[in-house]
């Protein structure tokens, strides 16, 4: 079939509804959708694409009435959308969808409209076969792919047929599906409209999916293709096991070759539509030569070079051998690769594999914050980085950026750790630490060993002595180290003094204008909040140091004979505050009128009704007195921009109310408190006397180092407590400065201020402009960057380690040395591991799926995804790595297995398994109960 054509004739009128593609640019979203924009794109660089022309979003607008009166169904499903928002329940939004879709059906398509498409048709020649193909406005875009969520009609022949699949193509905005994305991502569905792309038809003797980035690792070095005879779609619907190529982008080595059985294909049929025929097994062949893949390869990274961003592509290759492109999109399930000022940045595939490769490990995470911070908060967290590198001597040019091992990556903290794990001392130390810390990132450190990127350069430590050693001794560690040992409660008295004249310091002089709260803000952040850091973390640091002499002096105790020793510490604020809180809900038990409102009432209703002097009064005081104590906490706290628990103590209202349901006396936390306290000097006692009985001098020394262990390690939690102190001083003044801007009517909430970052702030207060730039729109600003945070609070999955290429090492497993009885082996899909009900469904109509349950299907196409909104996770039989059920996992972040043989038959639902989408492997428990839902 040919795949050129002759120019569209068309007159005037006609431009407005149909254009070339030749003719479409990237700024034509509005008119085109992202679908046709990206190929006017590709065509643009003179990449291979299927000529032909674009119903533009005019067309659709003049059916729905979306450029005048709305058709009536129309504008009550808009109605119904805005008033529902995201809380409307999928029944409803389906039938919403459905009411919108009959209606664009039964509309009639304008004279003009369809004119227009017949006379573009026409012109490429006599009923020739042609795609027709969704292109939304909301589709293809860099933080969404929208993929499989509008219909596509393959094969279509004739001006009747062409003129029906573009009306079903308009119709295909509000497939449940899409209706569901939408609403999910917050898109006002009035903000929405269709094109249609026609093309030639590519009778293509193979076909598939290409993405230029590694969609499971995040790799930017690898691209991965999958293939199979005949047209895409098999790989795209997940009717086929593909072959699966990944392919080093750098070398062009063929890294992984996968032969899929490929026992169906969709075909072209002579008369128009297509057809899928069972084709016999063909062993061992691949679809595609090693030129082919090598020349796919060369296509991807154009196209990913010209749209700057790895892309998500489909391709064919036709019967004389030419390679086509048929869309190309971004990748949007990849997690953003780390910026820092050091040596990450932009992977270069013509770079040495190794030489730059640079390891990045989730502050964000290890602080126990899996949401994005504000840019203030990041701004903040910069400051405070780049003054303790400074207090180590470390050079940093530019405080406000961060210092060199600082970065960051979807609005998250990460730091670059390379140069400890290619050190010797540094891989004995470091993995140690996070053992006891965050056990999973110390295995991912570990498996970084093996990798010839990260061999050990650095055997001695003296390199970093030499900025430890005069940052100790400006802090007076090891005098305060020394005190400790000698008088361990005079030790305590001056933390305390230390902390009480720190807590003073914090806020400004009286009086105090914009400009001068945010020079305190900013000398805080800069030079003054960390250190309380050295002056509380020797204590505790000492405490378990003790805690390991006192082993050592027992012949090498195990962690858990000395594990009971520190349970109910001592000087733990943040145990203090718990049981505060505790006392604080058995004050108010007794009050009939303070427990009915917090066992009947809201949260949020309830922390409105504190700031109002609503509450009774036993409570209210209770509260207030808590508060004025604990109130700058918060959950994420180490983001300025997160309201403290005195502006919003919701939180602390939902915890109180289940205080009050615990019935049973001896799970009261400040019982459980005591009887850990008194266990823990039992064990004291006991360890002691087995010291004793090989010497008085051992004993009383095990004595004397597991006191100051009990004394000290509790103190682990003071630092971060007045971090957190000064973060909500900072938070406070700088809410006073977003006042006085919003005032002005610079920006329209005080709160504005946390969307904005210091020079910003700074230049909008002084009015002079940071190296001759202009006077920034804050406004503008702070409406760009609230929706790029409120997608990254969408984000479900978050990598504990990232390389400089994107790789996600957590994600870079094998199934081999599995050896769980009974696992069922698959492709990885979906990065992560999830322990759940399984629920098989054949048949998405009318399924039900409970929240959390994991999926077990044959296959799955757009028509399922609803489905995965609930899903914990995802087990196909059918399907490749690239496969649409794949790629919606991915970007749902639920954890997906696919390709697994006979999984519908070997998992019954009801039976609890385990997902892991990283080494591809599905393992059931025994058969139990089964449940009947």
């Amino acid at each position: 079939m040919e795949q050129q054509g002759p120019p569209l004739a068309g007159t005037t009128t006609d431009t407005a509804l149909v254009l070339e593609l030749g003719r479409v640019d990237a700024g034509m979203l509005a008119q085109v959708g992202g679908k046709a924009a990206n190929l006017g794109k590709l065509l643009s660089a003179g990449l291979p694409v299927p000529d032909g022309f674009c119903v533009t979003t005019a067309g659709y607008r003049q059916v729905t009435g979306a450029s005048g009166p709305l058709l009536p169904a129309l504008a009550g499903v808009y109605a119904a959308l805005a008033a529902g928002g995201a809380g409307l329940e999928p029944d409803q939004l389906d039938e919403l969808a459905g009411t919108a879709r009959a209606a664009i059906l039964a509309a009639p398509i304008p004279p003009a409209v369809s004119a227009a498409v017949e006379r573009a048709y026409t012109a490429m020649g006599p009923d020739v076969p042609v795609a027709v193909r969704s292109s939304a406005t909301a589709e293809d875009l860099p933080f969404a792919s929208f993929a499989g969520q509008q219909d596509t009609y393959l094969n279509v022949v004739g001006v009747p047929a062409v003129l029906d699949a573009v009306r079903r193509c308009w119709a295909s905005l509000w497939t449940e599906r899409a209706t569901a994305y939408r609403a999910s991502l917050g898109i006002d569905p009035a903000s929405v409209a269709l094109a249609v792309v026609v093309q030639h038809m590519v009778d293509a003797a193979a076909a598939g999916v290409m993405f230029t980035a590694n969609p499971l690792t995040g790799s930017r070095r690898q691209v991965s293709i999958d293939a199979t005879p005949g047209l895409g779609e098999a790989v795209v619907s997940g009717a086929v096991n593909p072959d699966h190529f990944v392919v080093d982008a750098l070398t062009g080595v063929v890294l992984e070759r996968e032969v899929g059985d490929k026992s169906v294909e969709v075909t072209a049929l002579p008369g128009g539509g297509t057809g899928v025929r069972a084709v016999p097994a063909a062993r061992g062949a691949a679809c595609l030569a090693d030129s082919q893949v090598a020349a796919l390869v060369r296509l991807g990274l154009q196209a990913q070079e010209h749209f700057g961003a790895p892309q998500d592509t489909e391709w064919a290759i036709d019967r004389a051998g030419s390679l086509w492109l048929t869309q190309s999109r971004p990748i949007t399930t990849l997690y953003p690769v780390p910026r820092s000022n050091g040596a990450a940045g932009n992977v270069r595939y013509r770079s040495s594999p190794y030489g730059g490769t640079r390891a990045y490990l989730c502050f964000s995470l290890a602080q126990g914050l899996t949401r994005p911070l504000t840019p203030m908060g990041l701004a903040a967290v910069r400051l405070i980085a780049s003054s303790v590198a400074a207090a180590a001597g470390f050079p940093v040019p530019d405080p406000r950026r961060g210092p060199s091992p600082y970065a960051e990556a979807g609005q998250r903290i990460y730091v670059d750790f390379t140069t400890p794990i290619r050190s010797s001392i540094g891989r004995r130390l470091v993995p140690r630490v996070f053992d006891i810390m965050e056990a999973r990132t110390a295995a991912v450190m570990r498996q970084l060993f093996e990798d010839p990127a990260f061999s050990v350069t650095t055997r001695t430590p003296f390199g970093l002595l030499r900025h430890v050693v005069p940052v100790a001794a400006r802090a007076k560690v090891p005098g305060t180290l020394l005190h400790a040992l000698v008088r361990p409660e005079a030790a305590l008295r001056r933390v305390d003094r230390f902390t009480r004249e720190f807590e003073a310091s914090l806020a400004p002089g009286p009086g105090a204008g914009p400009l001068a709260r945010l020079d305190h803000v900013e000398s805080l952040l800069g030079s003054r909040l960390f250190r309380i850091v050295p002056a509380i973390l020797p204590l505790p640091a000492l405490g378990f140091a003790m805690l390991g002499l006192a082993g050592k002096l027992l012949g090498g105790k195990a962690w858990s004979e000395l594990q009971p020793v520190i349970r109910g510490l001592p000087n733990n604020v943040t145990t203090e505050m718990d049981l505060e809180l505790w006392d604080l809900a058995k004050a108010i038990r007794d009050d009939p009128q303070s427990r009915c409102v917090l066992m009947t009432g809201q949260p949020n209703v309830l922390a409105a009704a504190f700031h109002a002097g609503e509450l009774p009064a036993r409570l209210d005081a209770a509260l207030a007195r808590f508060l004025s104590s604990y109130g700058h906490r918060a959950v994420g706290e180490i983001d300025l921009g997160l309201p403290r628990w005195s502006e919003d103590p919701a939180h602390i209202l939902g915890i109180l109310a289940n205080y009050l349901r615990l019935e049973d006396p001896a799970l009261a936390p400040d019982v459980q408190f005591s009887k850990a306290a008194e266990d823990a000097e039992a064990q004291v006692d006991q360890l002691v006397a087995q010291a004793a009985a090989r010497g008085r001098i051992q004993g009383r020394l095990v004595r004397a180092a597991l006191h100051r262990a009990r004394l000290f390690a509790g103190l682990r939690e003071l630092p971060k407590y007045h971090l957190v102190l000064g973060l909500a001083e900072i938070r406070r003044q700088l809410l006073l400065v977003g006042a006085e801007l919003a005032q002005s009517g610079r920006t329209d909430r005080p709160d504005d201020v946390f969307f904005l970052d210091f020079g910003e702030v700074r230049q909008a207060l002084t009015g002079h402009a940071d190296h001759g730039t202009r006077d920034p729109d804050l406004r503008a600003l702070v409406a760009a960057r609230q929706p790029e945070y409120d997608r990254e609070l969408r984000r479900r999955h978050i990598p504990r380690v990232l390389l400089s290429d994107g790789t996600e090492p957590e994600a870079v497993r094998t199934v081999v040395g599995n050896g769980a009885e009974g696992a069922l082996a698959g492709s990885p899909a979906s990065a992560g591991t999830v322990t759940g009900v399984a629920r098989v469904i054949l048949d998405p109509v009318g399924a039900r799926l409970e929240p959390g349950e994991i999926l077990v299907a044959p296959s799955t196409d757009p028509g399922w995804t609803p489905l995965f909104l609930t899903a914990g996770g995802l087990v196909m039989e059918m399907g490749g790595a690239n496969s649409h059920g794949a790629v919606v996992a991915r970007e749902y972040g639920i954890p997906a297995v696919v390709g697994v043989p006979d999984a519908t038959s070997a998992i019954a639902t009801g039976q609890t398994i385990t997902v892991d989408g990283g080494a591809g492997t599905v393992v059931p428990e025994p058969h139990g109960p089964l449940q009947d839902r």
